[in-house]
């Protein structure tokens, strides 16, 4: 089974809803690794302020913050970084595991009508 770590900065939560200012990034990126998980991966991900741990215990992951505490957070696929710095969009995440995105979501207008117009595609 294919195993994807998640390295995160010290931080009061994973979701992005604590604390006075919600972060969309991760709010997204939470909901992104749900699906990821859904699809069969294994997800794992380590708060550097509770799991300090998991850090000291993975020399890629050590080296990766010698370099800088900018490069968190870090994301693994079976042991190999494949990203630094940044958190990956779900397009990323499916392309980087060999997944097939889920189709955008469509929102409906309270007319019941959906907001996207016949030629783009995304109906």
């Amino acid at each position: 089974m294919t195993k994807l770590e998640v390295y995160d900065p010290a931080m009061c939560c994973s979701t992005g809803v604590c604390g006075p200012e919600v972060d969309p990034a991760l709010v997204a990126f939470a909901a992104d690794l749900k699906w990821v998980a859904e699809q069969g991966i294994a997800v794992q991900r380590y708060n550097l302020g509770t799991e300090p741990q998991a850090f000291a215990a993975n020399p890629l992951v050590l080296k990766e913050m010698e370099a800088g505490m900018d490069r968190l957070p870090i994301i693994a696929v079976d042991g190999h970084i494949i990203a630094t710095g940044i958190y990956l969009t779900r397009e990323q995440l499916a392309a980087k595991l060999g997944l097939t995105p889920s189709k955008p979501r469509i929102t409906v207008k309270a007319d019941g009508s959906s907001c996207c117009s016949p030629k783009t595609g995304c109906c």
